[in-house]
């Protein structure tokens, strides 16, 4: 049966968050990480920019030669958009409410508004679009471009189409608003993914932790209570007991290190502890033997390659479904039937204990019961569970030979 390193459920989830790290991955993180920790330089340029490429626009819209004459005033208002633009992290609907008052004065002497000239004005709404709400952003958009369109309409401009002077400014505004709004939208639901994310994260340590932990204090309570029993009248097989108690605790103790140590130091991959699975299954049977539980465990067809996210599955299914047996049922024997397909993997435990109301509720509505079944859930398979008519309980677990769920990117 193969096996891996460590939890490796938690790591899986670490590459599927970081993702691939090429040349063209790692050129967009330096990038970011610049643009992030130089806030104020990268609006600077932004601006140098856009002042730049506002002194050929200026010229090239004044298309009547009067209007191209007075080519400084375009520029004038375009500088004191441009460096309105240095505030536009801090004040962003101060500084749209500038540039668009500079665009509307450029548009008052006749010069035709191109992109060259709207994108001081541009750039803050795009600004304004991605972190205001969606109200707030339209309104300020609807209100430039009604004002934008009246100035061109009543602006004297000759024999200019009037696709220029009104669709064209208008549709400028509306593309930053609508690709401000994109982006907002994408950080939203990028949230939102991480938010579920780090959730179906807690929730796999949470039953981790759960079916490692209850298991052994579970075997070891048992160990006590028998070793406390046989202490008077059978001290060497009371000494026995007590050997395995202290090797029970030892496994507890270092299934906890390997699970808690792995999220104190989420880079450190080289020191995980062996995943459990089914290959470890005749250990996990054997130590409730000290328990007064024998388990038998036979397996039918050609036993296949599991993934470790589904043999990890089943090991823990067995785990606490014997756990269980200790913990709720005057049962002295179980059984855990593998039946192996083409598909998947069924998983049965079974013992002969006797059914209570007590053992009934516990066993029907405890966590136990709810982790197994969300555990074969997280791979794409099933779980059943209930009393047997002959006596006793059942535990049925049926599982793919590789997860089929979205989740299977958190689970390696």
């Amino acid at each position: 049966m193969e096996n891996t390193g460590g939890p490796r459920w938690l790591l899986g989830a670490r590459v599927a968050h970081h993702g691939s790290t090429g040349p063209e991955n790692s050129m967009m993180t330096n990038w970011q990480r610049y643009a992030n920790d130089h806030p104020r330089g990268v609006d600077a340029a932004v601006a140098l920019l856009l002042f730049v490429v506002s002194v050929p626009g200026s010229v090239i819209s004044g298309m009547e030669p009067a209007i191209r004459a007075e080519w400084w005033i375009a520029v004038l208002f375009s500088a004191v958009g441009c460096a309105s633009l240095l505030w536009n992290r801090s004040h962003p609907r101060t500084v749209v409410v500038v540039t668009a008052a500079c665009a509307v004065a450029t548009g008052v002497p006749g010069f035709l508004l191109t992109p060259l000239l709207l994108g001081p004005v541009m750039v803050a709404l795009y600004r304004l679009a991605v972190g205001a709400v969606r109200t707030i952003t339209s309104a300020y958009t609807l209100t430039i471009a009604a004002l934008l369109t009246a100035t061109t309409l009543l602006a004297t401009r000759g024999d200019q189409p009037l696709i220029l002077r009104t669709i064209n400014p208008t549709a400028w505004i509306l593309l930053s608003a609508v690709l401000g709004s994109a982006v907002q939208l994408r950080r939203a639901y990028l949230e939102v993914v991480q938010a579920r994310a780090a959730h179906a994260e807690r929730m796999r340590i949470a039953r981790e932790l759960h079916d490692a932990v209850a298991h052994h204090l579970t075997l070891a309570h048992a160990q006590a209570g028998t070793a406390a029993h046989l202490a008077r009248i059978h001290p060497e097989q009371a000494q026995t007991i007590l050997a395995d108690l202290v090797g029970t605790t030892s496994s507890a103790l270092r299934e906890l290190k390997a699970t808690v140590g792995l999220l104190r130091q989420a880079d450190d991959t080289d020191a995980l502890a062996p995943a459990p699975g089914l290959a470890q299954l005749a250990d996990l049977t054997d130590s409730f033997a000290s328990a007064g539980l024998i388990v038998t465990v036979t397996s039918e067809g050609e036993e296949q390659r599991l993934s470790p996210a589904v043999d990890l599955t089943a090991f823990r299914i067995v785990q606490e479904a014997l756990t269980n047996v200790t913990k709720h049922a005057t049962a002295h024997a179980a059984h855990v039937q593998l039946d192996y397909t083409r598909d998947g993997l069924t998983v049965t435990i079974t013992d002969d204990g006797e059914a209570t109301a007590r053992t009934t509720a516990a066993r029907s509505g405890g966590f136990g019961l709810i982790g197994m079944r969300e555990r074969a859930h997280s791979v794409g398979g099933h779980l059943h569970a209930g009393h047997r008519s002959e006596g006793g309980f059942h535990v049925t677990a049926q599982l793919p030979l590789h997860p089929r769920n979205p989740e299977e990117g958190f689970i390696a």
